[in-house]
């Protein structure tokens, strides 16, 4: 029994490494896949958000939600996404906005001012994942069919966290192919459950005079048209939960398989593709976060 837990063990670590051990060579060769796949990716970090962003916009801004997510709508339609998509032109390895930043800035300087954004990134993706893989958590302990006796929420944390660590440790490859069915998967459940709540909101129309009435007698904007939009604009910081997910589509840009003609000083093909990434994920998330964001607020 102890040498079959030391294989099992040796194997463990031999899949795990399988990347680390390949030649100078292989390492260099990237696994490229359509951009749709590679949005799938970027998806596990950006599209996540929608499991929890809706009640946060909702505790945050109260009847205000909708006007607060469409502000957000709007600076990622017209402010995040024609920046990044000139960042994908400027870095087509994938060298991002951080990178960019470091080359206008002279030596010491651009290298701290890089140490702070790395370390707000960081910060940023730890908060992400981490309380996705909470509201994931929140999710399975309140599945009525999961087993009362693994209600372990702590644990349950604990192990997707690892789950993520060992799929990105495995390889891109594999974490591509499994982030394309966990997003194609997540996206069709939230389409439906979106639309469903669209669909009783249309239904009990009531529910339009009830959220005017509440929106004139908010003690905080008192009715102001004006008064509404400032608090909307206040709130985005609290909001802007997703936004990371640009970085990382840029950041992915050597898995994005371009044209057969691309040059490797500047692939043309790999940054167009990057931008359609880019524009398909904005569009997919401006309607979730709309569609959402209307549902909760209206409803609950």
């Amino acid at each position: 029994m102890p040498v079959l837990s030391a294989r099992r063990k040796r194997r463990l670590w031999a899949w795990l490494l399988v990347g680390r051990r390949a030649s100078a060579a292989a390492a260099l060769a990237h696994h490229q896949a359509p951009w749709w796949q590679v949005m799938c990716l970027t998806g596990v970090d950006y599209f996540s958000t929608l499991g929890y962003q809706p009640g946060i916009a909702f505790l945050a801004a109260g009847f205000l939600s909708p006007l607060a997510t469409l502000v957000i709508v709007l600076l990622t339609v017209f402010g995040a996404l024609p920046i990044y998509k000139r960042v994908a032109e400027a870095s087509a390895h994938g060298q991002g906005s951080i990178s960019m930043i470091e080359e206008l800035l002279p030596r010491w300087k651009g290298k701290t001012f890089v140490l702070c954004l790395l370390g707000f990134a960081m910060t940023d993706f730890v908060i992400t994942i981490t309380m996705s893989a909470s509201d994931a958590t929140a999710h399975i302990v309140g599945n009525p069919f999961f087993p009362p006796s693994l209600n372990h929420p702590l644990t349950l944390r604990l192990l997707l966290l690892a789950g993520l660590a060992a799929i990105f440790l495995r390889g891109f490859k594999e974490a591509i192919g499994l982030a394309v069915v966990i997003v194609g998967v997540f996206l069709v459940l939230n389409a439906i459950v979106i639309g469903y709540g669209l669909e009783q909101v249309v239904t009990h129309p009531e529910v339009f005079p009830r959220w005017r009435q509440a929106l004139v007698a908010s003690p905080e904007t008192h009715g102001s048209v004006l008064a509404m939009i400032g608090l909307a604009l206040w709130l985005f910081p609290k909001l802007a939960l997703g936004l990371s997910g640009f970085e990382t589509g840029v950041a992915v840009m050597p898995f994005v398989k371009g044209s057969p003609d691309d040059a490797p000083e500047y692939p043309a093909g790999r940054v167009h593709n990057t931008q359609k990434l880019l524009r398909t994920a904005a569009l997919i998330m401006s309607v979730a976060l709309l569609g959402s964001s209307v549902v909760t607020t209206l409803l609950i």
